[in-house]
């Protein structure tokens, strides 16, 4: 953003600040550079790339790319708004003329305005009334064309964008920066998860119902002992065999590698886990990933706690299984309303491995309570820590519903554990 603000001003985009007219073309070729830079950069926060994944996790790269792309959109509209301005000479009836004569006139400038259209409709659907009407599926489908909106953009700046053609350097940084969020989706989204797909051969070998509204599907394949994958992780997954096979959804993993099986559990909480259930042994399986922060790598002490609410259990029963920990190291935390999952395995894990596990069932007595009836009325930051003394010095996972994960995160930040040593998935959308 500097390197681009530096040359718009040594092109004279300050010294063009002296008149009306200029000044207004000049502000709309500087919010164009920053809109170009912030669409690149939100394609490389989501484009998978480990470094990054590995970094932030999922849930933190997806609140920086909303903030971003929010930000480059706006930027965008401003410099739309701004160009024509100039070029209009501030006159009101001089605008639908030069916005005709833009459009046509000048080269790409056809294919930008459709880029625009499609970034206003991923803008639009993923506010957050309109994604409470849509279902994840449509919404994602949705959301694909902006890409579709960056790429018709870039002919618009190669052949008419002065800051990108008026030196050899800022030739050079533009292309580069094209091509890097370019490969990064070809190789991290496209090329890597087929040649995964096409190594490891997933297939699904049987369906298990965990509870009334929770199923836990089987996975086999080939060679699992060499896939990269870490309890606690999640996979976006693609079954080959039902309608809107095109569309990956994210799943957990729940339990631990073993280099012969992998189990993801899901609610039915959408059309696709919905139809978990009905999957049949033998289904081909396409998949991406693993993704997630929430494992080893981001273990920085011996002893840790992992807190779960319904569904959000499932990767905390895997690292609960993969990590090291000798008995008092590691304490489970499941929060549930109706019926808990995982309690056979959570007994066993506590038996061979010294797991310890706390309950906590019931309806929240309050909107702001996350742990549920088990407190027994006392402030819920004394029942923690009368329950984990040491709470400060351990590691502490979560995963959950976003207002439940983010009240148990102020309660582990309010009994001293650093903000670095609090480790964080939810599954909202």
């Amino acid at each position: 953003m500097l390197l681009v603000t530096y040359w718009w001003t040594a092109d004279g985009g300050v010294a063009d600040l002296a008149s009306w007219v200029s000044g207004l073309t000049s502000v709309g070729r500087l919010t164009g550079l920053w809109a170009a830079d912030l669409l690149l950069i939100q394609v490389l926060l989501m484009s998978r790339l480990p470094p990054l994944e590995r970094a932030f996790g999922r849930d933190r790269l997806a609140r920086i790319h909303r903030v971003v792309g929010l930000l480059s959109f706006y930027l965008m509209i401003t410099h739309i708004v701004l160009i024509i301005a100039g070029y209009s000479s501030g006159r009101w009836s001089e605008v639908l003329a030069i916005t005709w004569e833009l459009i046509t006139a000048y080269g790409g400038m056809l294919l930008a305005a459709a880029g625009t259209t499609s970034l206003m409709m991923v803008v639009v659907t993923s506010l957050k009334a309109a994604r409470r009407k849509l279902r994840y599926e449509s919404w994602h489908l949705l959301h694909l064309y902006g890409y579709l909106g960056v790429g018709l953009a870039l002919p618009h700046q190669l052949w008419t964008g002065q800051e990108f053609l008026q030196s050899p350097a800022a030739t050079v940084y533009w292309w580069t920066l094209w091509g890097a969020a370019a490969a990064a989706v070809l190789v991290w989204r496209i090329w890597l998860p087929l040649w995964r797909s096409a190594r490891y051969r997933l297939r699904v070998a049987g369906v298990v119902r965990e509870s009334s509204d929770v199923v836990s599907v089987y996975l086999s394949g080939r060679r699992l002992d060499r896939l990269p994958l870490r309890a606690g992780q999640f996979i976006n997954v693609r079954f080959l065999s039902r309608p809107g096979w095109t569309r990956a959804n994210p799943f957990s993993l729940s339990i631990a590698p073993n280099g012969h099986t992998l189990r993801i559990t899901a609610k039915a909480l959408g059309e696709s886990s919905a139809r978990l259930a009905y999957l049949r042994p033998g289904t081909r399986v396409l998949f991406e990933g693993p993704y997630g922060r929430l494992s080893s790598r981001a273990r920085a002490q011996r002893k840790v706690v992992l807190a779960g609410a319904g569904v959000g259990i499932t990767p905390l029963r895997a690292l609960a299984e993969g990590l090291d920990y000798a008995p008092g190291e590691a304490i489970i935390l499941q929060r549930y309303t109706a019926e808990p999952l995982f309690t056979r395995e959570l007994e066993m894990l506590a038996a061979e491995k010294g797991l310890e596990v706390v309950h906590l069932p019931g309806p929240r007595r309050t909107h702001h309570a996350v742990l549920g009836p088990a407190a027994r009325g006392l402030p819920e930051l004394i029942a923690l820590r009368r329950w984990i003394p040491d709470l400060a010095e351990r590691d502490v996972f979560l995963c959950g519903p976003t207002a439940w994960t983010n009240g148990v995160e102020g309660l582990a930040l309010a009994a001293g554990v650093p903000s670095e040593r609090i480790h964080t998935e939810s599954f909202g959308w």
